[in-house]
């Protein structure tokens, strides 16, 4: 199975779809920030990696909060996954914060505010 195959494309959605909902009904963790959204996720071909990129919004510590609580979580998000869905291997669970929202809405207001001055 290739990287960009459309196996590989369907199955990075429906884990992402599966995460999301992991984080935010099932994780009890304090540390993990209730503005936490999962952004993206890359599963290798051979199903047995993933990588689950995190977006959290709020302030650094924030951020350093809830990727400790989801590195410790990990091992029970994988179980809750492979419960929801039926492959033959559940993915080892890798959390990567991501900045891209938070770098997307800075560049957002820096063009408006140069707007506003011409």
């Amino acid at each position: 199975m290739k990287k960009n195959s459309v196996k590989n494309v369907r199955i990075n959605s429906e884990v992402q779809r599966e995460m999301s909902q992991i984080i935010r009904d099932e994780i009890k963790d304090p540390r993990v920030h209730p503005m936490t959204s999962v952004t993206g996720v890359e599963v290798t071909p051979d199903l047995k990696y993933a990588k689950v990129f995190v977006s959290v919004l709020g302030s650094e510590e924030d951020k350093e909060k809830t990727m400790e609580g989801l590195k410790k979580s990990a091992s029970f998000a994988r179980g809750q996954l492979a419960r929801k869905m039926n492959l033959r291997y559940t993915p080892e669970l890798t959390f990567v914060l991501d900045n891209s929202i938070e770098y997307g809405v800075n560049m957002s207001k820096r063009i408006d505010e140069i707007n506003h001055r011409q």
